[in-house]
């Protein structure tokens, strides 16, 4: 399947106007294993026929980062640039794959002028099943998997319900985790671990939550999220390469579609 992939000055050349921005966001563009979540996403929007934009070389970062590290001057830097460049082109609506984006470009650029209706991936995934406008066949019947909430989506922006309902919907059989939803404990990544060396002596965060995902014994373990796909998956690596596979929702629909 071809991607067909059009920036918001195309879309302005042609005179028209995208239903929705898709933010791909830092990495989705530049991380090789979050690229194909990036994809699969894309060929979901291009199976549904969803007219959206992205800005390519006029994205930045959101300014997340910067933000949890406490720079605050150079999250506002960021957050001002982009804000300037969507309000040009009078973004209303936005989708993204990386839930750290989302809790900023939801919450926090508000205050900076910044005021958009922001929707997680799944969301926006669900909305066009409801809406008719994609099918989902359901080919996953009765296989069982884990769902690893991600910090941002879920205790950041209370996001449970809507990830879980599409995974019934691909078919699975859905096992939850101990620590799940409210409760659920987080992969690292939103505490910069991916970044940090292991400390002598002590479990790595990630190494924690992939024994809890692999104790479900299924063989997939899904996430939401790039930053956890990364630490789940470097987690399965370390305990039990091979054993089972780390997806996003998108791609798990992908595969389910044959898309």
């Amino acid at each position: 399947m071809n991607l067909t992939v059009t920036t918001m000055s195309e879309w302005r050349s042609k005179g028209q106007t995208p239903e929705v921005l898709f933010w791909v966001g830092s990495a989705g563009s530049f991380d090789d294993r979050a690229k194909k979540i990036t994809k699969a996403f894309v060929k979901i929007m291009n199976q549904a026929n969803v007219k959206f934009g992205v800005l390519g070389l006029e994205e930045s970062a959101s300014g997340d980062i910067a933000k949890r590290a406490g720079n605050e001057f150079l999250f506002q830097m960021q957050a001002m640039v982009n804000i300037e460049v969507m309000n040009s082109y009078n973004i209303k609506r936005i989708v993204t794959t990386c839930p750290h984006d989302y809790n900023t470009l939801k919450n926090e650029y508000k205050g900076l002028g910044g005021d958009y209706e922001v929707l997680h991936h799944t969301e926006f995934i669900y909305e066009l099943i409801n809406n008719k406008r994609l099918i989902i066949s359901g080919d996953f019947k009765g296989k069982k998997i884990t769902y690893h909430d991600p910090c941002y989506l879920g205790r950041g922006n209370n996001i449970f319900s809507v990830p879980r309902e599409l995974i019934k919907k691909i078919g699975f059989d859905l096992v939850e985790m101990p620590r799940s939803k409210k409760t659920s404990f987080c992969c690292g990544a939103g505490g910069a671990q991916m970044f940090k060396e292991p400390e002598k002596g002590k479990q790595d965060i990630n190494i924690n939550r992939t024994q809890e995902a692999l104790n479900m014994n299924t063989k997939v373990i899904a996430t939401g999220c790039s930053f956890c796909n990364t630490m789940i998956t470097d987690g399965v690596k370390l305990l039990a390469e091979g054993s089972v596979e780390v997806l996003d929702i998108a791609e798990l629909i992908v595969k389910a579609e044959s898309l």
